[in-house]
């Protein structure tokens, strides 16, 4: 990529970051254990979300993301203790009551496209059922239309009609899948969360997924996508945040991510490295427990630039967390 694009686009990305649609700063949660223990799952997460911007958040399992998005809506559980702020149009998100959020922020102002979609179908009900109802509940269509439009949301998202009058426990895992997504859809949230919304389906399904989903975000909403498909990342995002151990370690726009210039941070590359058509080389090493996580740079000891100097938690700077950034590949 030439630089004169490159600084084209970049130009882009900050415009859009400039009129934040949600705005997150310093995000913590903490879970109190018995005994004493404290698990630290995200820790001064700080990023804007602008309207018509994918933010695709990535990262390995257990560093953090599915949490950033539950805090996001309230759905922590009792033990959770959260910090910071996360704005969306003027309210709160994390410091928001519960009649709050139920009313007027989930479905309404947040879409939520779960990461577990069984858990949040209700096993009596059909997907029929699920659709037209949402449909009623966020958009006041009139009875007569709701069958249409039900069908209209599931198409959207890939599912079948056939399966339509199934219950959850008929369907697999990526029919569940798909369910989640198209009520997730309904009402055209302006801010839509989705939480590994291609697991389970084949890459043509991946793809028409994550182009819905772009879709989405190019009427003039927000969408931040936290997934493990750094290819389905590459294909819709604007901008990639890096998770590692609670913390978001890198922020950058997805052209230079995926492109020749490259992530900063020894972490990020050694994502886009483990990928097949990459180098296929995995990290070494195992991320850290979340409740033991080590002094300084979490990563250091999976890291082979690491120097004393890491014995210090890096902030983040110029959009990367580390004291020793990689060079440009370009």
């Amino acid at each position: 990529m030439n630089t004169r694009l490159e600084r084209a686009l970049d130009a882009v990305t900050a415009e859009r970051a400039d009129a934040a649609l949600l705005t997150v700063r310093g995000l913590t949660v903490r879970f109190r254990l018995r005994g004493g223990r404290t698990v630290a799952a995200v820790t001064d997460a700080d990023f804007d979300l602008a309207p018509g911007e994918c933010l695709a958040l990535v990262g390995e399992s257990g560093c953090g993301k599915s949490v950033l998005a539950s805090a996001l809506l309230g759905l922590l559980p009792g033990n959770a203790e959260t910090g910071g702020t996360a704005l969306l149009d003027g309210t709160d998100l994390l410091a928001a009551d519960e009649k709050t959020l139920a009313r007027t922020v989930r479905g309404r102002r947040v879409g939520l496209v779960p990461q577990s979609p069984a858990a949040h179908l209700t096993p009596v009900r059909t997907v029929r059922a699920h659709l037209e109802e949402t449909v009623r509940a966020l958009t006041g269509t009139p009875r007569t239309a709701r069958r249409k439009a039900a069908e209209d949301a599931a198409d959207r998202a890939a599912f079948p009609a056939t399966h339509l009058d199934r219950h959850p426990h008929e369907l697999s895992g990526g029919l569940a899948q798909r369910a989640a997504t198209a009520l997730a859809l309904i009402g055209d949230a302006p801010l839509l969360l989705a939480d590994e919304p291609t697991t389970g389906l084949d890459r043509d399904l991946v793809e028409r997924t994550a182009d819905e989903l772009r879709r989405h975000a190019d009427d003039g909403r927000g969408l931040l996508l936290i997934t493990h498909d750094l290819t389905a990342a590459a294909r819709i995002a604007d901008r990639v945040a890096v998770m590692y151990a609670g913390r978001i370690v890198e922020i950058a726009p997805a052209h230079r991510f995926f492109g020749t210039t490259g992530p900063a941070h020894p972490y990020a590359r050694g994502l886009l490295d483990a990928l097949p058509e990459r180098a296929f080389t995995p990290i070494p090493g195992m991320p850290p427990e979340l409740s033991a996580l080590p002094e300084g740079c979490a990563f250091a000891p999976r890291c082979p630039r690491a120097t004393d100097l890491c014995g210090t938690v890096p902030e983040l700077r110029a959009g990367v967390a580390c004291h020793h950034p990689e060079r440009s590949r370009a």
